[in-house]
């Protein structure tokens, strides 16, 4: 079999179609996350502890030049390099909460999964000597 048809193969699977499926929702997904830690929680919490801003917060690891203004934007525009950890406060509260959410989504699938009756089950097919052994021993009963 060539390269090319056991990729297609692989590529056809419904795995792989599922966990496409699942990639995009989930970079769709994320960014719903990003807007709602971005700007619902994170500015409640920037006015909980002093109107702070998160994503602005960095310290200044080289030598600043003169008449720059003291932003991240502008020290990274200059080429200083930074310690942007409020940056990192913001994508690790980001991450806790998409994780929060997902735990909960798996809980309640779980929990809906638990509550399904289970299918009936297939009769069984039975290989057509094993009827022809059944038929012999039923008339050696007889």
């Amino acid at each position: 079999m060539g390269m090319m048809q056991e990729f297609k193969e692989f590529a056809v699977k419904g795995n792989v179609m599922d966990l496409a499926v699942g990639v995009i929702i989930g970079g769709a997904f994320g960014k719903i996350v990003e807007s709602v830690v971005g700007d619902l929680i994170m500015p409640v919490v920037g006015a909980i502890f002093g109107k702070l801003d998160f994503s602005s917060l960095f310290i200044v690891l080289g030598q600043a030049p003169a008449g720059n203004a003291m932003t991240l934007d502008a020290m990274k525009k200059a080429g200083v390099p930074v310690f942007a950890y409020g940056n990192f406060i913001t994508v690790a509260v980001n991450f806790a909460i998409l994780a929060f959410i997902i735990f909960m989504m798996v809980k309640q699938i779980n929990r809906l999964k638990r509550n399904t009756p289970p299918a009936p089950a297939a009769p069984a097919v039975v290989a057509e000597d094993v009827l022809l052994l059944r038929e012999i021993r039923d008339s050696l009963k007889k």
